[in-house]
């Protein structure tokens, strides 16, 4: 077991390599060049989801996230960032029409796009307007549609290295079926002006692998599937008061049962892969930081190998605030769990 596992992690060592040197390479906005799909999720590697959640959106002056943050991510290990865009929250003052996207906000996303580039990232563009939309999708539809045409028309001239996520989550209200044809009319607003760029598009029922067989996707060969992962909720959600399990601590995992689940999920989503010929990019995974932290470990490490021996790309959720990777007011890794998901991570000497 232990010389599989060195073999499996020494490839995967060689393939971070190279894929860390083709991001560093000059980048061509020529579409003919444009990598496909099963590229893109090498290129994509390990990463982790930044800003969400940040002030940075409507106030630049009181950001949580720094600009030396992103060479930072990339000298740890992690090849991407998985930026989430919330633009009906931070657009707020909407007068119904058009998308609402305030010029300020375009700028900030300006910023955080071209820094990643620089550092070396890979980005993501995730859509991160699941709550909103779940709740009323037809209220809403309108605004999310020009909100695409926008960004894809101030995204057009960007490097390959920068992909498009069309909705985190789809869920409640937005059910799968209503979900399948909203994508395909935000893929076709997209390609207007973003004929190859890589569309990543997830399954309804908050991105479960269990709705992989309701999703029906366009007849085009730029897409990536997304999941996210955070079985068994009882545990990867313990003490989140958010989740209704503020009391529900001391949840324990790591058993050959427990070991055995995950990866009969993971094969459940590879075999759908297999079958449909699209990669997979396990866009969210973790444990909320009140789980004990042996077993949150246990299970980091766990989920990111199984995925990564399946040929996946992953995002961890997320730098800071819950599910904490980086300790921002300390200006220091959470080096356990960072060690988790990058066991050869660079981690600077206090």
């Amino acid at each position: 077991m232990w010389r599989r596992t060195t073999v499996v992690m020494a490839a995967w060592a060689v393939g971070l390599a190279s894929i860390g040197l083709a991001v560093c390479r000059a980048q061509s906005t020529n579409t003919d060049d444009w990598p496909d799909a099963a590229t893109q999720i090498k290129r994509l590697g390990r990463g982790v989801n930044i800003i969400g959640y940040d002030p940075l959106w409507r106030d630049r002056s009181r950001a949580r996230f720094r600009e030396e943050f992103f060479p930072m991510i990339r000298k740890a290990g992690f090849q991407h960032v998985r930026i989430n865009l919330h633009p009906f929250r931070d657009n707020p003052d909407f007068n119904g029409e058009g998308a609402g996207i305030r010029p300020e906000y375009l700028e900030t996303l300006d910023w955080a796009v071209d820094r990643a580039l620089q550092a070396g990232l890979l980005v993501v563009l995730d859509f991160h307007e699941f709550t909103a939309i779940g709740k009323d999708p037809d209220r809403l539809k309108a605004r999310y549609m020009a909100c695409w045409e926008v960004i894809a028309e101030r995204e057009k001239n960007r490097p390959s290295e920068v992909l498009f996520e069309l909705l985190n989550e789809p869920n409640s209200a937005m059910t799968p079926e209503l979900w399948n044809t909203w994508a395909r009319e935000a893929l076709a607003i997209v390609r207007r002006t973003n004929p190859k760029r890589t569309v990543i598009i997830g399954p309804g029922q908050w991105n479960n692998i269990a709705a992989l067989d309701k999703l029906e996707l366009p007849d085009d060969p730029n897409i990536i599937v997304t999941v996210h992962y955070y079985s068994p909720f009882d545990f990867t959600h313990q003490g989140a008061a958010w989740a209704g399990k503020a009391d529900k601590v001391g949840i324990h995992w790591g058993s050959e049962q427990d070991r055995e689940a995950v990866r009969k999920d993971f094969d459940r989503a590879q075999t759908w892969a297999e079958k449909h010929q699209r990669p997979i990019y396990l866009g969210e995974f973790g444990v909320y930081d009140k789980a004990p932290q042996e077993d949150r470990v246990a299970w980091l490490g766990f989920v990111t190998r199984e995925a990564e021996r399946r040929g996946w790309a992953w995002a961890y959720w997320q730098f800071d605030g819950d599910f904490i990777l980086y300790d921002i007011a300390n200006n220091r890794w959470v080096e356990p769990i960072l060690k988790a998901i990058i066991p050869d991570a660079t981690v600077p000497s206090p």
